[in-house]
C-alpha cells in the first residue's frame, strides 16, 4: 500500500515570508493508518530568532512548547536536521508525495526558511521530484460541497472570519465529521497532522473524482453551491 508524507507547520513573521518553528508529520496510508511521527522545534527560529517568535501568530503557545520539550513530546533541532531527517524517512517508506492541509503554504514556508538560514545557498527543503497534493482542495470538492455539510455548517454559524463564506478550515471539516460542533484545532504541528488524516482517508474513502492537486480558491465552492441551491 502507498504511503504518503502528511505535514503541517507553524511559522513566525508575515505572509509571504512565514518561517517555520514547529514541525511535524505522520507518515499515513490512504487507510489513514498512522505508520510514524515526527514534532520537531525548529531551533534556528523558536529560540534563535526571539523577536520573530514574539510576534507569531500562536506566541501564546510559546510556554506550552518549552514544557512539551522538557517532557520529551518535542525534539529540537536545526531545519537542516529536520530536513534529513524528512528525507530518510520518505527514502525508508518509498514516498514521492507530500500531503498537507494547505500545501502550498506549508512547502512554501519551508522552502522560505531554508533559503533563509542558507541565504540561498539551499532554496528547496524537499527532494527534486517530490509530488504535493492538498488534502484542502481534496475536502472542498467531496465533503464541504455535500449538502449535508452546507446545510450543518450553517446551521451551526460555521463561517470564515469574513462572514462571507461556509469555513472549509480542517478544524471545521473535523468538527463536522466527529459531530463535535465546539472541536477546536490544536494549531500544533504534529497534532494538527492527526486529524488532517483523519480528513484524507474519509475523502479517498467517498471513491470520488477529484482533483488532488492545490487549487488556492478551492474555499470558495461550498459557499457558491449554498448559494445556488438558495441556502445563503
Amino acid at each position: 500500500m502507498e504511503h504518503f508524507l502528511l505535514l503541517d507547520t507553524e511559522t513566525a513573521n508575515e505572509m509571504p515570508d512565514n518561517l517555520v518553528y514547529d514541525f511535524g508529520f505522520t507518515v499515513i496510508n490512504e487507510l489513514g493508518e498512522v505508520c510514524k511521527t515526527g514534532s520537531y522545534v525548529i531551533n534556528d527560529i523558536f529560540f534563535d530568532e526571539k523577536e520573530l517568535m514574539e510576534s507569531a501568530y500562536f506566541a501564546e503557545k510559546i510556554p506550552n512548547y518549552i514544557e512539551d520539550i522538557k517532557q520529551g513530546k518535542r525534539k529540537v533541532c536545526t531545519l537542516n536536521q529536520a530536513r534529513i531527517v524528512t528525507r530518510d524517512v520518505m527514502a525508508e517508506f518509498k514516498i514521492d508525495t507530500v500531503l498537507a492541509y494547505n500545501v502550498n503554504f506549508d512547502n512554501r514556508a519551508l522552502n522560505k526558511t531554508q533559503r533563509y538560514l542558507t541565504k540561498s545557498k539551499y532554496r528547496w527543503f524537499f527532494p527534486f521530484g517530490t509530488q504535493f497534493e492538498c488534502i484542502w482542495n481534496m475536502a472542498c470538492q467531496v465533503i464541504c460541497s455535500d449538502v449535508d455539510y452546507i446545510k450543518w455548517a450553517i446551521e451551526n454559524k460555521k463561517f470564515s472570519p469574513s462572514g462571507k463564506y461556509i469555513s472549509t478550515s480542517a478544524e471545521t471539516v473535523y468538527a463536522y465529521l466527529t459531530d463535535e460542533v465546539a472541536f477546536v484545532e490544536s494549531h500544533t504541528g504534529l497534532e494538527d497532522c492527526i486529524i488532517e488524516g483523519k480528513i484524507f482517508a474519509e475523502c479517498i474513502a467517498k471513491n470520488q473524482p477529484m482533483e488532488r492537486k492545490a487549487d488556492n480558491q478551492c474555499w470558495r465552492k461550498p459557499t457558491k453551491i449554498a448559494k445556488e441551491l438558495g441556502l445563503l
